[in-house]
């Protein structure tokens, strides 16, 4: 009966709001949305912030199981904005939960709103790697990488890298980079095509729209051309959108 009700008391301590400055101790602010007014606070340990805590609205929502990394260059990204076409604002969360050369890791997390109050309940966002391995077909060789998404079919001659054939992959990957960004109202994530263990040949855009209770993907398109891809600057890109 006491692990039970053990159990209850952290399931509410993780869901119920609590007045903001309430059990801020040891807490340090990682990201903040001025405007908005809304803050994340994360506790530093092992080398991460964890246990994060959001301050929105003038109320306080623990997330216990949450960690980012630590370093102010990849800080958590907070977006307040309306991205599934119901008149009311999400609140979206990214979190980089690991990096390195050739590696960045990201997280999303995504709330409804009301009347300046979570619902403590998070909305799903389909993974963009279970989007990939339904809806993307791949094909390396020596001279040629193919990407067959739908009807569409992008190819990526390889032959000027002088790739070394002990160094190619036997196919494809895609899991190094996850990189969420919202444009437009329209949540977004990239995710790289690698073909050696330091090369990458292209994104897979993904677009994602409200449907059946979660955010599944709209769009789909592959980009090798950076000045098209709008991850890398302020580029207007109709295909992606639309």
């Amino acid at each position: 009966m006491k692990n039970k009700i053990s159990l209850l008391i952290l399931f509410l301590l993780m869901i119920l709001p609590t007045n903001t400055g309430a059990g801020m101790e040891g807490y340090e602010l990682v990201s903040q949305n001025n405007k908005e007014n809304i803050t994340l606070y994360g506790k530093k340990m092992d080398g991460l912030f964890r246990g994060f805590k959001i301050a929105f609205k003038g109320a306080i929502y623990t997330r216990t199981f949450w960690n980012s990394e630590t370093s102010p260059t990849y800080a958590p990204q907070i977006f307040y904005t309306d991205i599934n076409e119901d008149q009311k604002k999400e609140l979206i969360i990214t979190l980089t939960t690991g990096h390195g050369t050739g590696l960045l890791w990201e997280e999303v997390h995504v709330f409804d709103t009301l009347d300046n109050r979570l619902n403590v309940s998070e909305v799903i966002v389909d993974h963009p790697l279970a989007i990939i391995y339904k809806n993307v077909k791949t094909k390396l060789s020596n001279e040629e990488a193919e990407i067959h998404i739908g009807d569409k079919v992008y190819k990526v001659d390889i032959t000027p890298f002088e790739i070394k054939p002990e160094n190619l992959f036997n196919d494809i990957g895609f899991g190094s980079i996850i990189d969420y960004e919202v444009m437009n109202n329209i949540l977004m994530v990239r995710v790289s095509g690698q073909i050696t263990p330091a090369m990458f040949i292209g994104d897979v855009i993904i677009t994602y729209e409200f449907h059946d209770q979660m955010y599944q993907a709209k769009t789909i398109s592959f980009i090798t051309d950076i000045a098209k891809n709008p991850f890398y600057g302020p580029v207007k890109h109709e295909a992606i959108f639309n």
